[in-house]
């Protein structure tokens, strides 16, 4: 089983990993979560994309959608303190339309799709049924979420505001929403840990990406020349 393998071959490459990074690979795949995800739709200012990719990973959402319909996907690595190294990116730019292939690939893996909008019926953050897995959108800088992504929403969504300023910058917006929706999942005693094989697949592209060696090491896994009685 690819399991079965992902779980040997991480056992072999974690022989080169510090103690220090192996725990830390431990207590940081148990807090990683599935159960809510962050879509961009469009984001053209790299220092917003490279600030929400540092707050997605720092409050342990693993997967990151990046629709790109008129702007290219860039970010500053400065910025985002190497966040991108430990997440998972999907990007969508091979369409006409990107959103709704994005949304498409959504909902066929169980993924309730919420815009964020200030819309007639929109709800408050507090008050999203997260029951379900969630997609949160976020939307491009100045104009907010596409008319089409607000028409093919399951749910529009808004953050409640008291001062004069009716929204926020999409870098705030997006700390305000997964700081609360992360430590809701875990209130709530949803199952919004990963998988054991999630865990190890993850386990194992983060070993992949720690170790620069990496790939001799795998090539020799491959060719059966190497287990964990080499390091014995």
């Amino acid at each position: 089983m690819i399991g079965d393998k992902n779980e040997k071959l991480y056992a072999i490459l974690s022989e080169h990993l510090t103690e220090r990074k192996r725990r830390l690979f431990e207590e940081v795949v148990n807090q990683r979560t599935r159960h809510i995800t962050i879509v961009l739709e469009d984001l053209y200012q790299a220092q917003n994309i490279s600030a929400i990719q540092r707050t997605v990973e720092s409050w342990g959402i693993q997967d990151m959608h990046i629709i790109e319909n008129t702007h290219s996907f860039s970010h500053h690595r400065r910025i985002a303190k190497g966040a991108s190294d430990w997440l998972t990116l999907y990007r969508y730019n091979q369409q006409v339309d990107n959103t709704k292939a994005c949304f498409e690939d959504l909902r066929a893996k169980g993924y309730q799709i919420v815009v964020t909008a200030l819309h007639e019926k929109s709800v408050a953050l507090s008050d999203l049924d997260i029951t379900q897995k969630t997609a949160i959108v976020m939307g491009t800088e100045l104009t907010g979420a596409s008319k089409q992504a607000i028409m093919d929403a399951d749910v529009c969504m808004s953050i409640p505001t008291y001062g004069f300023t009716e929204s926020l910058n999409v870098g705030a917006a997006t700390a305000v929403i997964a700081q609360h929706l992360a430590e809701r999942i875990r209130a709530q005693n949803l199952n919004w840990q990963l998988s054991e094989s999630e865990k190890n697949e993850l386990k194992l592209a983060w070993a992949k990406k720690s170790i620069y060696w990496s790939k001799y090491l795998i090539d020799m896994f491959e060719a059966g020349e190497l287990d964990l009685e080499s390091f014995k």
